[in-house]
């Protein structure tokens, strides 16, 4: 049952409205942004991927190089040592590299609908080797003390959970690597439970287990322990290939209320709910049987990988979600959902 209320000026951004960022590349995709709200405008924390413009028979992909630049390497297409399914992901003499490199660009908009940039508030590139492949799927904490990024730090060697803090988004302290590989999907809870600091995160283990979300503790955002699954995939279902948590989980009356990705086979990416304790969110009250968000507008079925809805952010109004998420992975598009119509089908 897809719930949700669209914006009628989807979409918002695409890659032709913003100027790369890298000096010789093409934005090819903007992807799943966190969202907060400051000097009372609406930001997005944008994903922006990047990549060379296209030779024909080549394939050409950005990496950052052991002194920090970035570099491009090249392959032939017809090579048959090369792998090149996967549009977003190519295999090369049994090694793996992006197609892209993401960064992390803001832009912001007082009326949820124009977005752009201000040359005040500047990217964050990815930094150092734990970061060679770029920096992903960014979601934004705002908390008493300031905003906290998770983002997925992506190299040759691993994908983990790096955090940010920053009270201004002009300056940023780099915390390192959080949680470490194979890790995605953190959302930091925006309050304390009690005296401890927690997070929903998602580990992943191809052999034995599977892409569940996780729920860790901390006392103080840096070292994260007593990790619990939370939520697995089920079999036939819409989430049957992976689930992973989106933005930082809702406070209501009820309980915690989790916005979740999950996908199947095919790779179809729909958004359901979890209901956690309000004192112990280990502990799931309810979880949706069906989908509150699929893929059915033409911008959420066509794109760079198409039949994909993905958010990692929004900011509340009320009892409304005011959800900002990524359509096909190259669009932005933003849709209203109630906290109270979602907790009755957790009911």
């Amino acid at each position: 049952m897809d719930i949700a209320k669209r914006n009628k000026y989807n979409p918002l951004l695409t890659p032709s409205d913003l100027k790369a960022g890298i000096k010789g590349m093409q934005i090819s995709c903007l992807l799943n942004p966190g969202v907060f709200r400051m000097e009372g405008k609406t930001w997005l924390v944008l994903r922006v991927a990047e990549r060379p413009l296209q030779i024909e028979g080549k394939i050409s992909f950005p990496v950052y190089n052991k002194n920090g630049d970035i570099e491009v390497l090249s392959f032939d297409k017809n090579d048959p040592q090369l792998d090149a399914s996967d549009p977003r992901v190519i295999k090369f003499k049994g090694r793996n590299y992006l197609t892209t490199l993401s960064y992390l660009r803001l832009v912001c908009s007082r009326d949820d609908v124009h977005f752009y940039e201000d040359p005040a508030y500047p990217p964050i590139f990815g930094k150092g080797f734990q970061e060679s492949f770029g920096i992903e799927d960014c979601r934004v904490a705002t908390m008493e003390d300031g905003y906290y990024l998770t983002f997925t730090e992506v190299s040759p060697v691993a994908v983990g959970v790096g955090l940010i803090a920053t009270k201004d988004f002009k300056t940023f302290e780099r915390k390192g690597m959080i949680f470490p590989p194979h890790n995605k999907d953190c959302a930091l809870f925006q309050e304390k439970i009690g005296d401890m600091y927690y997070a929903l995160h998602r580990p992943s283990s191809p052999e034995l287990g599977g892409n569940y979300i996780w729920l860790a503790e901390s006392p103080d955002r840096l070292h994260w322990g007593n990790h619990k699954c939370i939520a697995t995939t089920r079999e036939g279902n819409w989430d049957s290939a992976r689930v992973g948590a989106g933005a930082a989980p809702i406070k209501t009356d009820e309980g915690w209320l989790e916005i979740y990705h999950g996908a199947d086979s095919d790779n179809r990416y729909c958004l359901g709910a979890l209901l956690l304790d309000s004192e112990d969110p280990s502990k799931v009250i309810a979880r949706t049987d069906e989908p509150i968000m699929e893929p059915i507008a033409d911008y959420e079925r066509k794109g760079f990988f198409g039949n994909v809805v993905f958010s990692n952010g929004y900011y509340m109004d009320g009892d409304t979600v005011k959800m900002f998420y990524g359509a096909s992975d190259e669009v932005i598009c933003s849709a209203e959902l109630s906290v109270s119509r979602i907790l009755k089908l957790l009911k």
